[in-house]
């Protein structure tokens, strides 16, 4: 067991939403190297809702994830999983806030190729010294479709295998919101499609709630609300998109990444 585990977790809010920016600013360099990858954002994540994340290359889309997510530190401003401010903690809270509060799935999958599907699936709660609920983790597999693969090793699993392990490991847990970079980036189309629609379903059916960065337009039509960056501000969003108005608006992007 991880002897972080002995640090009581930080309580996050019950309240409508899951995590919140305010003025967030994320600054890299100094002088002529400075670069401003988040200038003031201030935006919401509600509870048991599915929002993606777009903008042109150097918005800043995976850079406010990565802050909220707590896997980069901010400039300036604030950032907030429930009612924690990330800020204010410590490396060992901060870690357990990120292990026992946030699930994570990144298009590179993440797996150890040493372990079987099942071991990766609980991984993050073997070392946190807990258990998964049986019932819970029996029905995340059944939905993911990968009951007949559990015993198999990534090496032996198709990509869009490898990215439902993935997505398993993140929902078993239960966290009170999950962060996913490019989820469907290394799939074929119908592997993402299945990915997204699972994604989808975790919101409507089990009231999780998704953060998604992507480029896909396809992609961000599964969610319930799409925030568009530029500059490393927030532009626009849209609410119950399709993938056509999703296109049309970042058409509206020069090619320098400035909204038109």
């Amino acid at each position: 067991m991880s002897h972080a585990a002995a640090v009581p977790a930080p309580t996050l809010a019950t309240s409508g939403v899951a995590a919140r920016a305010a003025d967030l600013s994320r600054v890299y360099g100094e002088g002529e190297t400075r670069v401003v990858a988040l200038d003031s954002v201030s935006v919401e994540f509600g509870t048991g809702q599915f929002t993606a994340i777009m903008g042109p290359s150097g918005s800043g889309k995976s850079t406010l994830m990565h802050c909220m997510a707590g896997l980069d530190t901010i400039s300036s401003g604030s950032a907030r999983i429930g009612d924690v401010e990330l800020a204010a903690l410590g490396e060992k809270k901060l870690t357990q806030l990120r292990r026992d509060k946030i699930g994570f799935i990144f298009q590179a999958f993440n797996l150890l190729p040493t372990l079987t599907a099942a071991e990766n699936i609980t991984l993050p709660m073997d070392i946190a010294g807990r258990k998964p609920d049986p019932a819970w983790m029996n029905a995340v597999i059944e939905t993911v479709g990968l009951s007949g693969r559990l015993a198999h090793r990534p090496g032996q699993l198709s990509g869009g295998q490898q990215q439902r392990v993935a997505v398993a490991r993140a929902l078993v847990a239960r966290p009170e919101i999950i962060f996913a970079d490019e989820p469907t980036g290394n799939l074929d189309s119908r592997s993402g499609a299945e990915i997204l629609g699972f994604l989808q379903e975790s919101v409507r059916a089990m009231g999780q709630t998704v953060v998604m960065v992507t480029h896909d337009p396809v992609a961000a039509g599964y969610a319930d609300r799409v925030v568009f960056l530029a500059d490393g501000r927030i532009v626009e969003e849209l609410h119950r998109p399709t993938s056509d108005a999703v296109l049309d608006r970042m058409r509206r992007f020069d090619g320098r990444g400035r909204t038109q």
